[in-house]
């Protein structure tokens, strides 16, 4: 399980847990973007070329200063919102990318004690031999090296009060997300809900290991797809180990290999039918595509790594929500209508000219978005539609209109599949894929 170096940054021996304490790192950040804001009009009176690109940048490293230390669900907001690209300007993108891969890791004696306090013996009485140096740092959790009879192992240990922070850090969170997303009304907490519950499941990792397994199982018939195996015994709510997975991260991959397309085209492959499997065969999926989920292996084996986020879907969003590519707006408007009402893009209580505006605004949108269900194969390489893809998403976090209806629109159901569905095709983009778009099906037996 190849990870980046951590070992040259600094490491923590406390996290803060309450509320208070984390709303006051938070705070000193906004005293640092209130000095920065300061900087930028001087130098926006002064005319000084790049101002805005610079208090972007400025305003990025201070934000994730704060959060890195905070870890937990504000650090995974901001891992969420880094792969938004049209969300936020590039510097923000940029730094909360960091996220995805390393972040300052716990200290050893931190770490030894929370081993000890879990599974019941300090760390070097467990295993044969344990890595103190922390190979990866993420927003939940660190991932140590160590060994048992002769197995190298993964032990990913969870940080102090993440779980028990993720309302607080929600509450904190809220009025911005509030702002940036036009959300109005009565109805907006079922989206801070589903997020909540989300997160609720990421920092349980029995839950994980028994996802892990599950779809592990599900999906073993398709060819080059490979899992670490876990071990219950050595695992708990806050502590879970796995088998230690060799190879690297699919963006290394990417730019290792660009050019030969056989190898693109067959991890194309891999990881589109084992998307498409999860989500039209077992109804749910894991729904955390980025970068440091995926290695590939010397066999060009399709790795993947943590289940703490999977995204049930039910027959009440599944069936119009697939219905929608098969249906054009153009050719059965009435049907289409139908289908936008029952996954809450429509309401009741839009006027005529509302209903007109939103069906062809998210009409464009879903004909875009749902092309590569249309065609055999599809050319995920192509950057015509993925310019398509992010000049609509674009088009629609800035919409005007928009912002001037509620702006509550869709199913709870939207927050994790659109994230699967735009990770899945940035990581396909970002390959250069060609896929055959229905080979997964030869995979199920009902």
């Amino acid at each position: 399980m190849e990870r980046k170096n951590i070992n040259n940054l600094n490491t923590l021996n406390h996290i803060p847990v309450n509320k208070v304490k984390r709303a006051t790192s938070l705070v000193s950040a906004g005293v640092k973007l209130s000095g920065n804001y300061l900087r930028y009009y001087g130098e926006k009176v002064l005319k000084v070329e790049g101002s805005r690109g610079r208090l972007d940048k400025k305003n990025a490293r201070d934000i994730y200063d704060s959060l890195k230390t905070l870890k937990g669900s504000a650090l995974k907001v901001a891992q969420m919102l880094s792969m938004e690209n049209n969300l936020l300007p590039s510097a923000y993108v940029e730094q909360f990318s960091l996220s995805q891969f390393s972040v300052p890791p716990l200290s050893w004696p931190l770490v030894n004690k929370l081993v000890k306090k879990y599974l019941g013996k300090s760390a070097h009485l467990i295993f044969d031999t344990f890595d103190v140096n922390s190979k990866n740092a993420a927003s939940i959790g660190q991932v140590h090296q160590a060994s048992l009879n002769g197995k190298e192992l993964a032990v990913k240990i969870q940080y102090p009060g993440v779980r028990e922070s993720i309302y607080s850090d929600l509450s904190i969170i809220k009025p911005f997300a509030t702002r940036m997303f036009n959300l109005r009304g009565k109805d907006i907490e079922k989206y801070f809900k589903e997020v909540e519950n989300k997160l609720l499941e990421e920092t349980n990792y029995a839950l994980e290991l028994e996802q892990s397994q599950k779809i592990a199982k599900q999906c073993n018939q398709i060819p080059s797809l490979k899992f670490p195996t876990y071990y219950p015994e050595l695992s708990t709510g806050k502590i879970l180990t796995m088998d230690w997975m060799n190879g690297i991260h699919l963006s290394e991959f990417n730019s290792k290999y660009n050019k030969k397309f056989s190898k693109v085209n067959s991890i194309g492959q891999t990881l589109w039918d084992f998307y498409m499997h999860q989500i039209h065969h077992l109804r749910e999926v894991h729904a955390d595509p980025h970068p440091g989920n995926f290695l590939i292996d010397e066999l060009d084996n399709l790795i993947v790594l943590d289940f703490g986020c999977v995204k049930s879907i039910p027959n009440v969003f599944y069936n119009p929500y697939f219905e929608l590519p098969k249906i054009s707006v153009k050719k059965n408007q009435k049907k289409f209508k139908d289908l936008l009402f029952e996954l809450e893009i429509l309401r009741v209580d839009d006027n005529f000219n509302e209903i007109i505006y939103l069906t062809d605004l998210f009409g464009n949108l879903i004909n875009v978005l749902t092309k590569p269900f249309t065609v055999n194969e599809f050319d995920f390489g192509n950057n015509k539609f993925w310019n398509q893809v992010n000049g609509l998403a674009k088009k629609l976090s800035s919409d005007k209109i928009l912002r001037k209806i509620n702006g509550n629109r869709g199913s709870k159901h939207f927050i994790y599949m659109n994230r699967t569905f735009f990770g899945l095709y940035s990581l396909l983009n970002k390959l250069g894929a060609k896929v055959n778009t229905q080979s997964y099906k030869k995979y199920f037996n009902p």
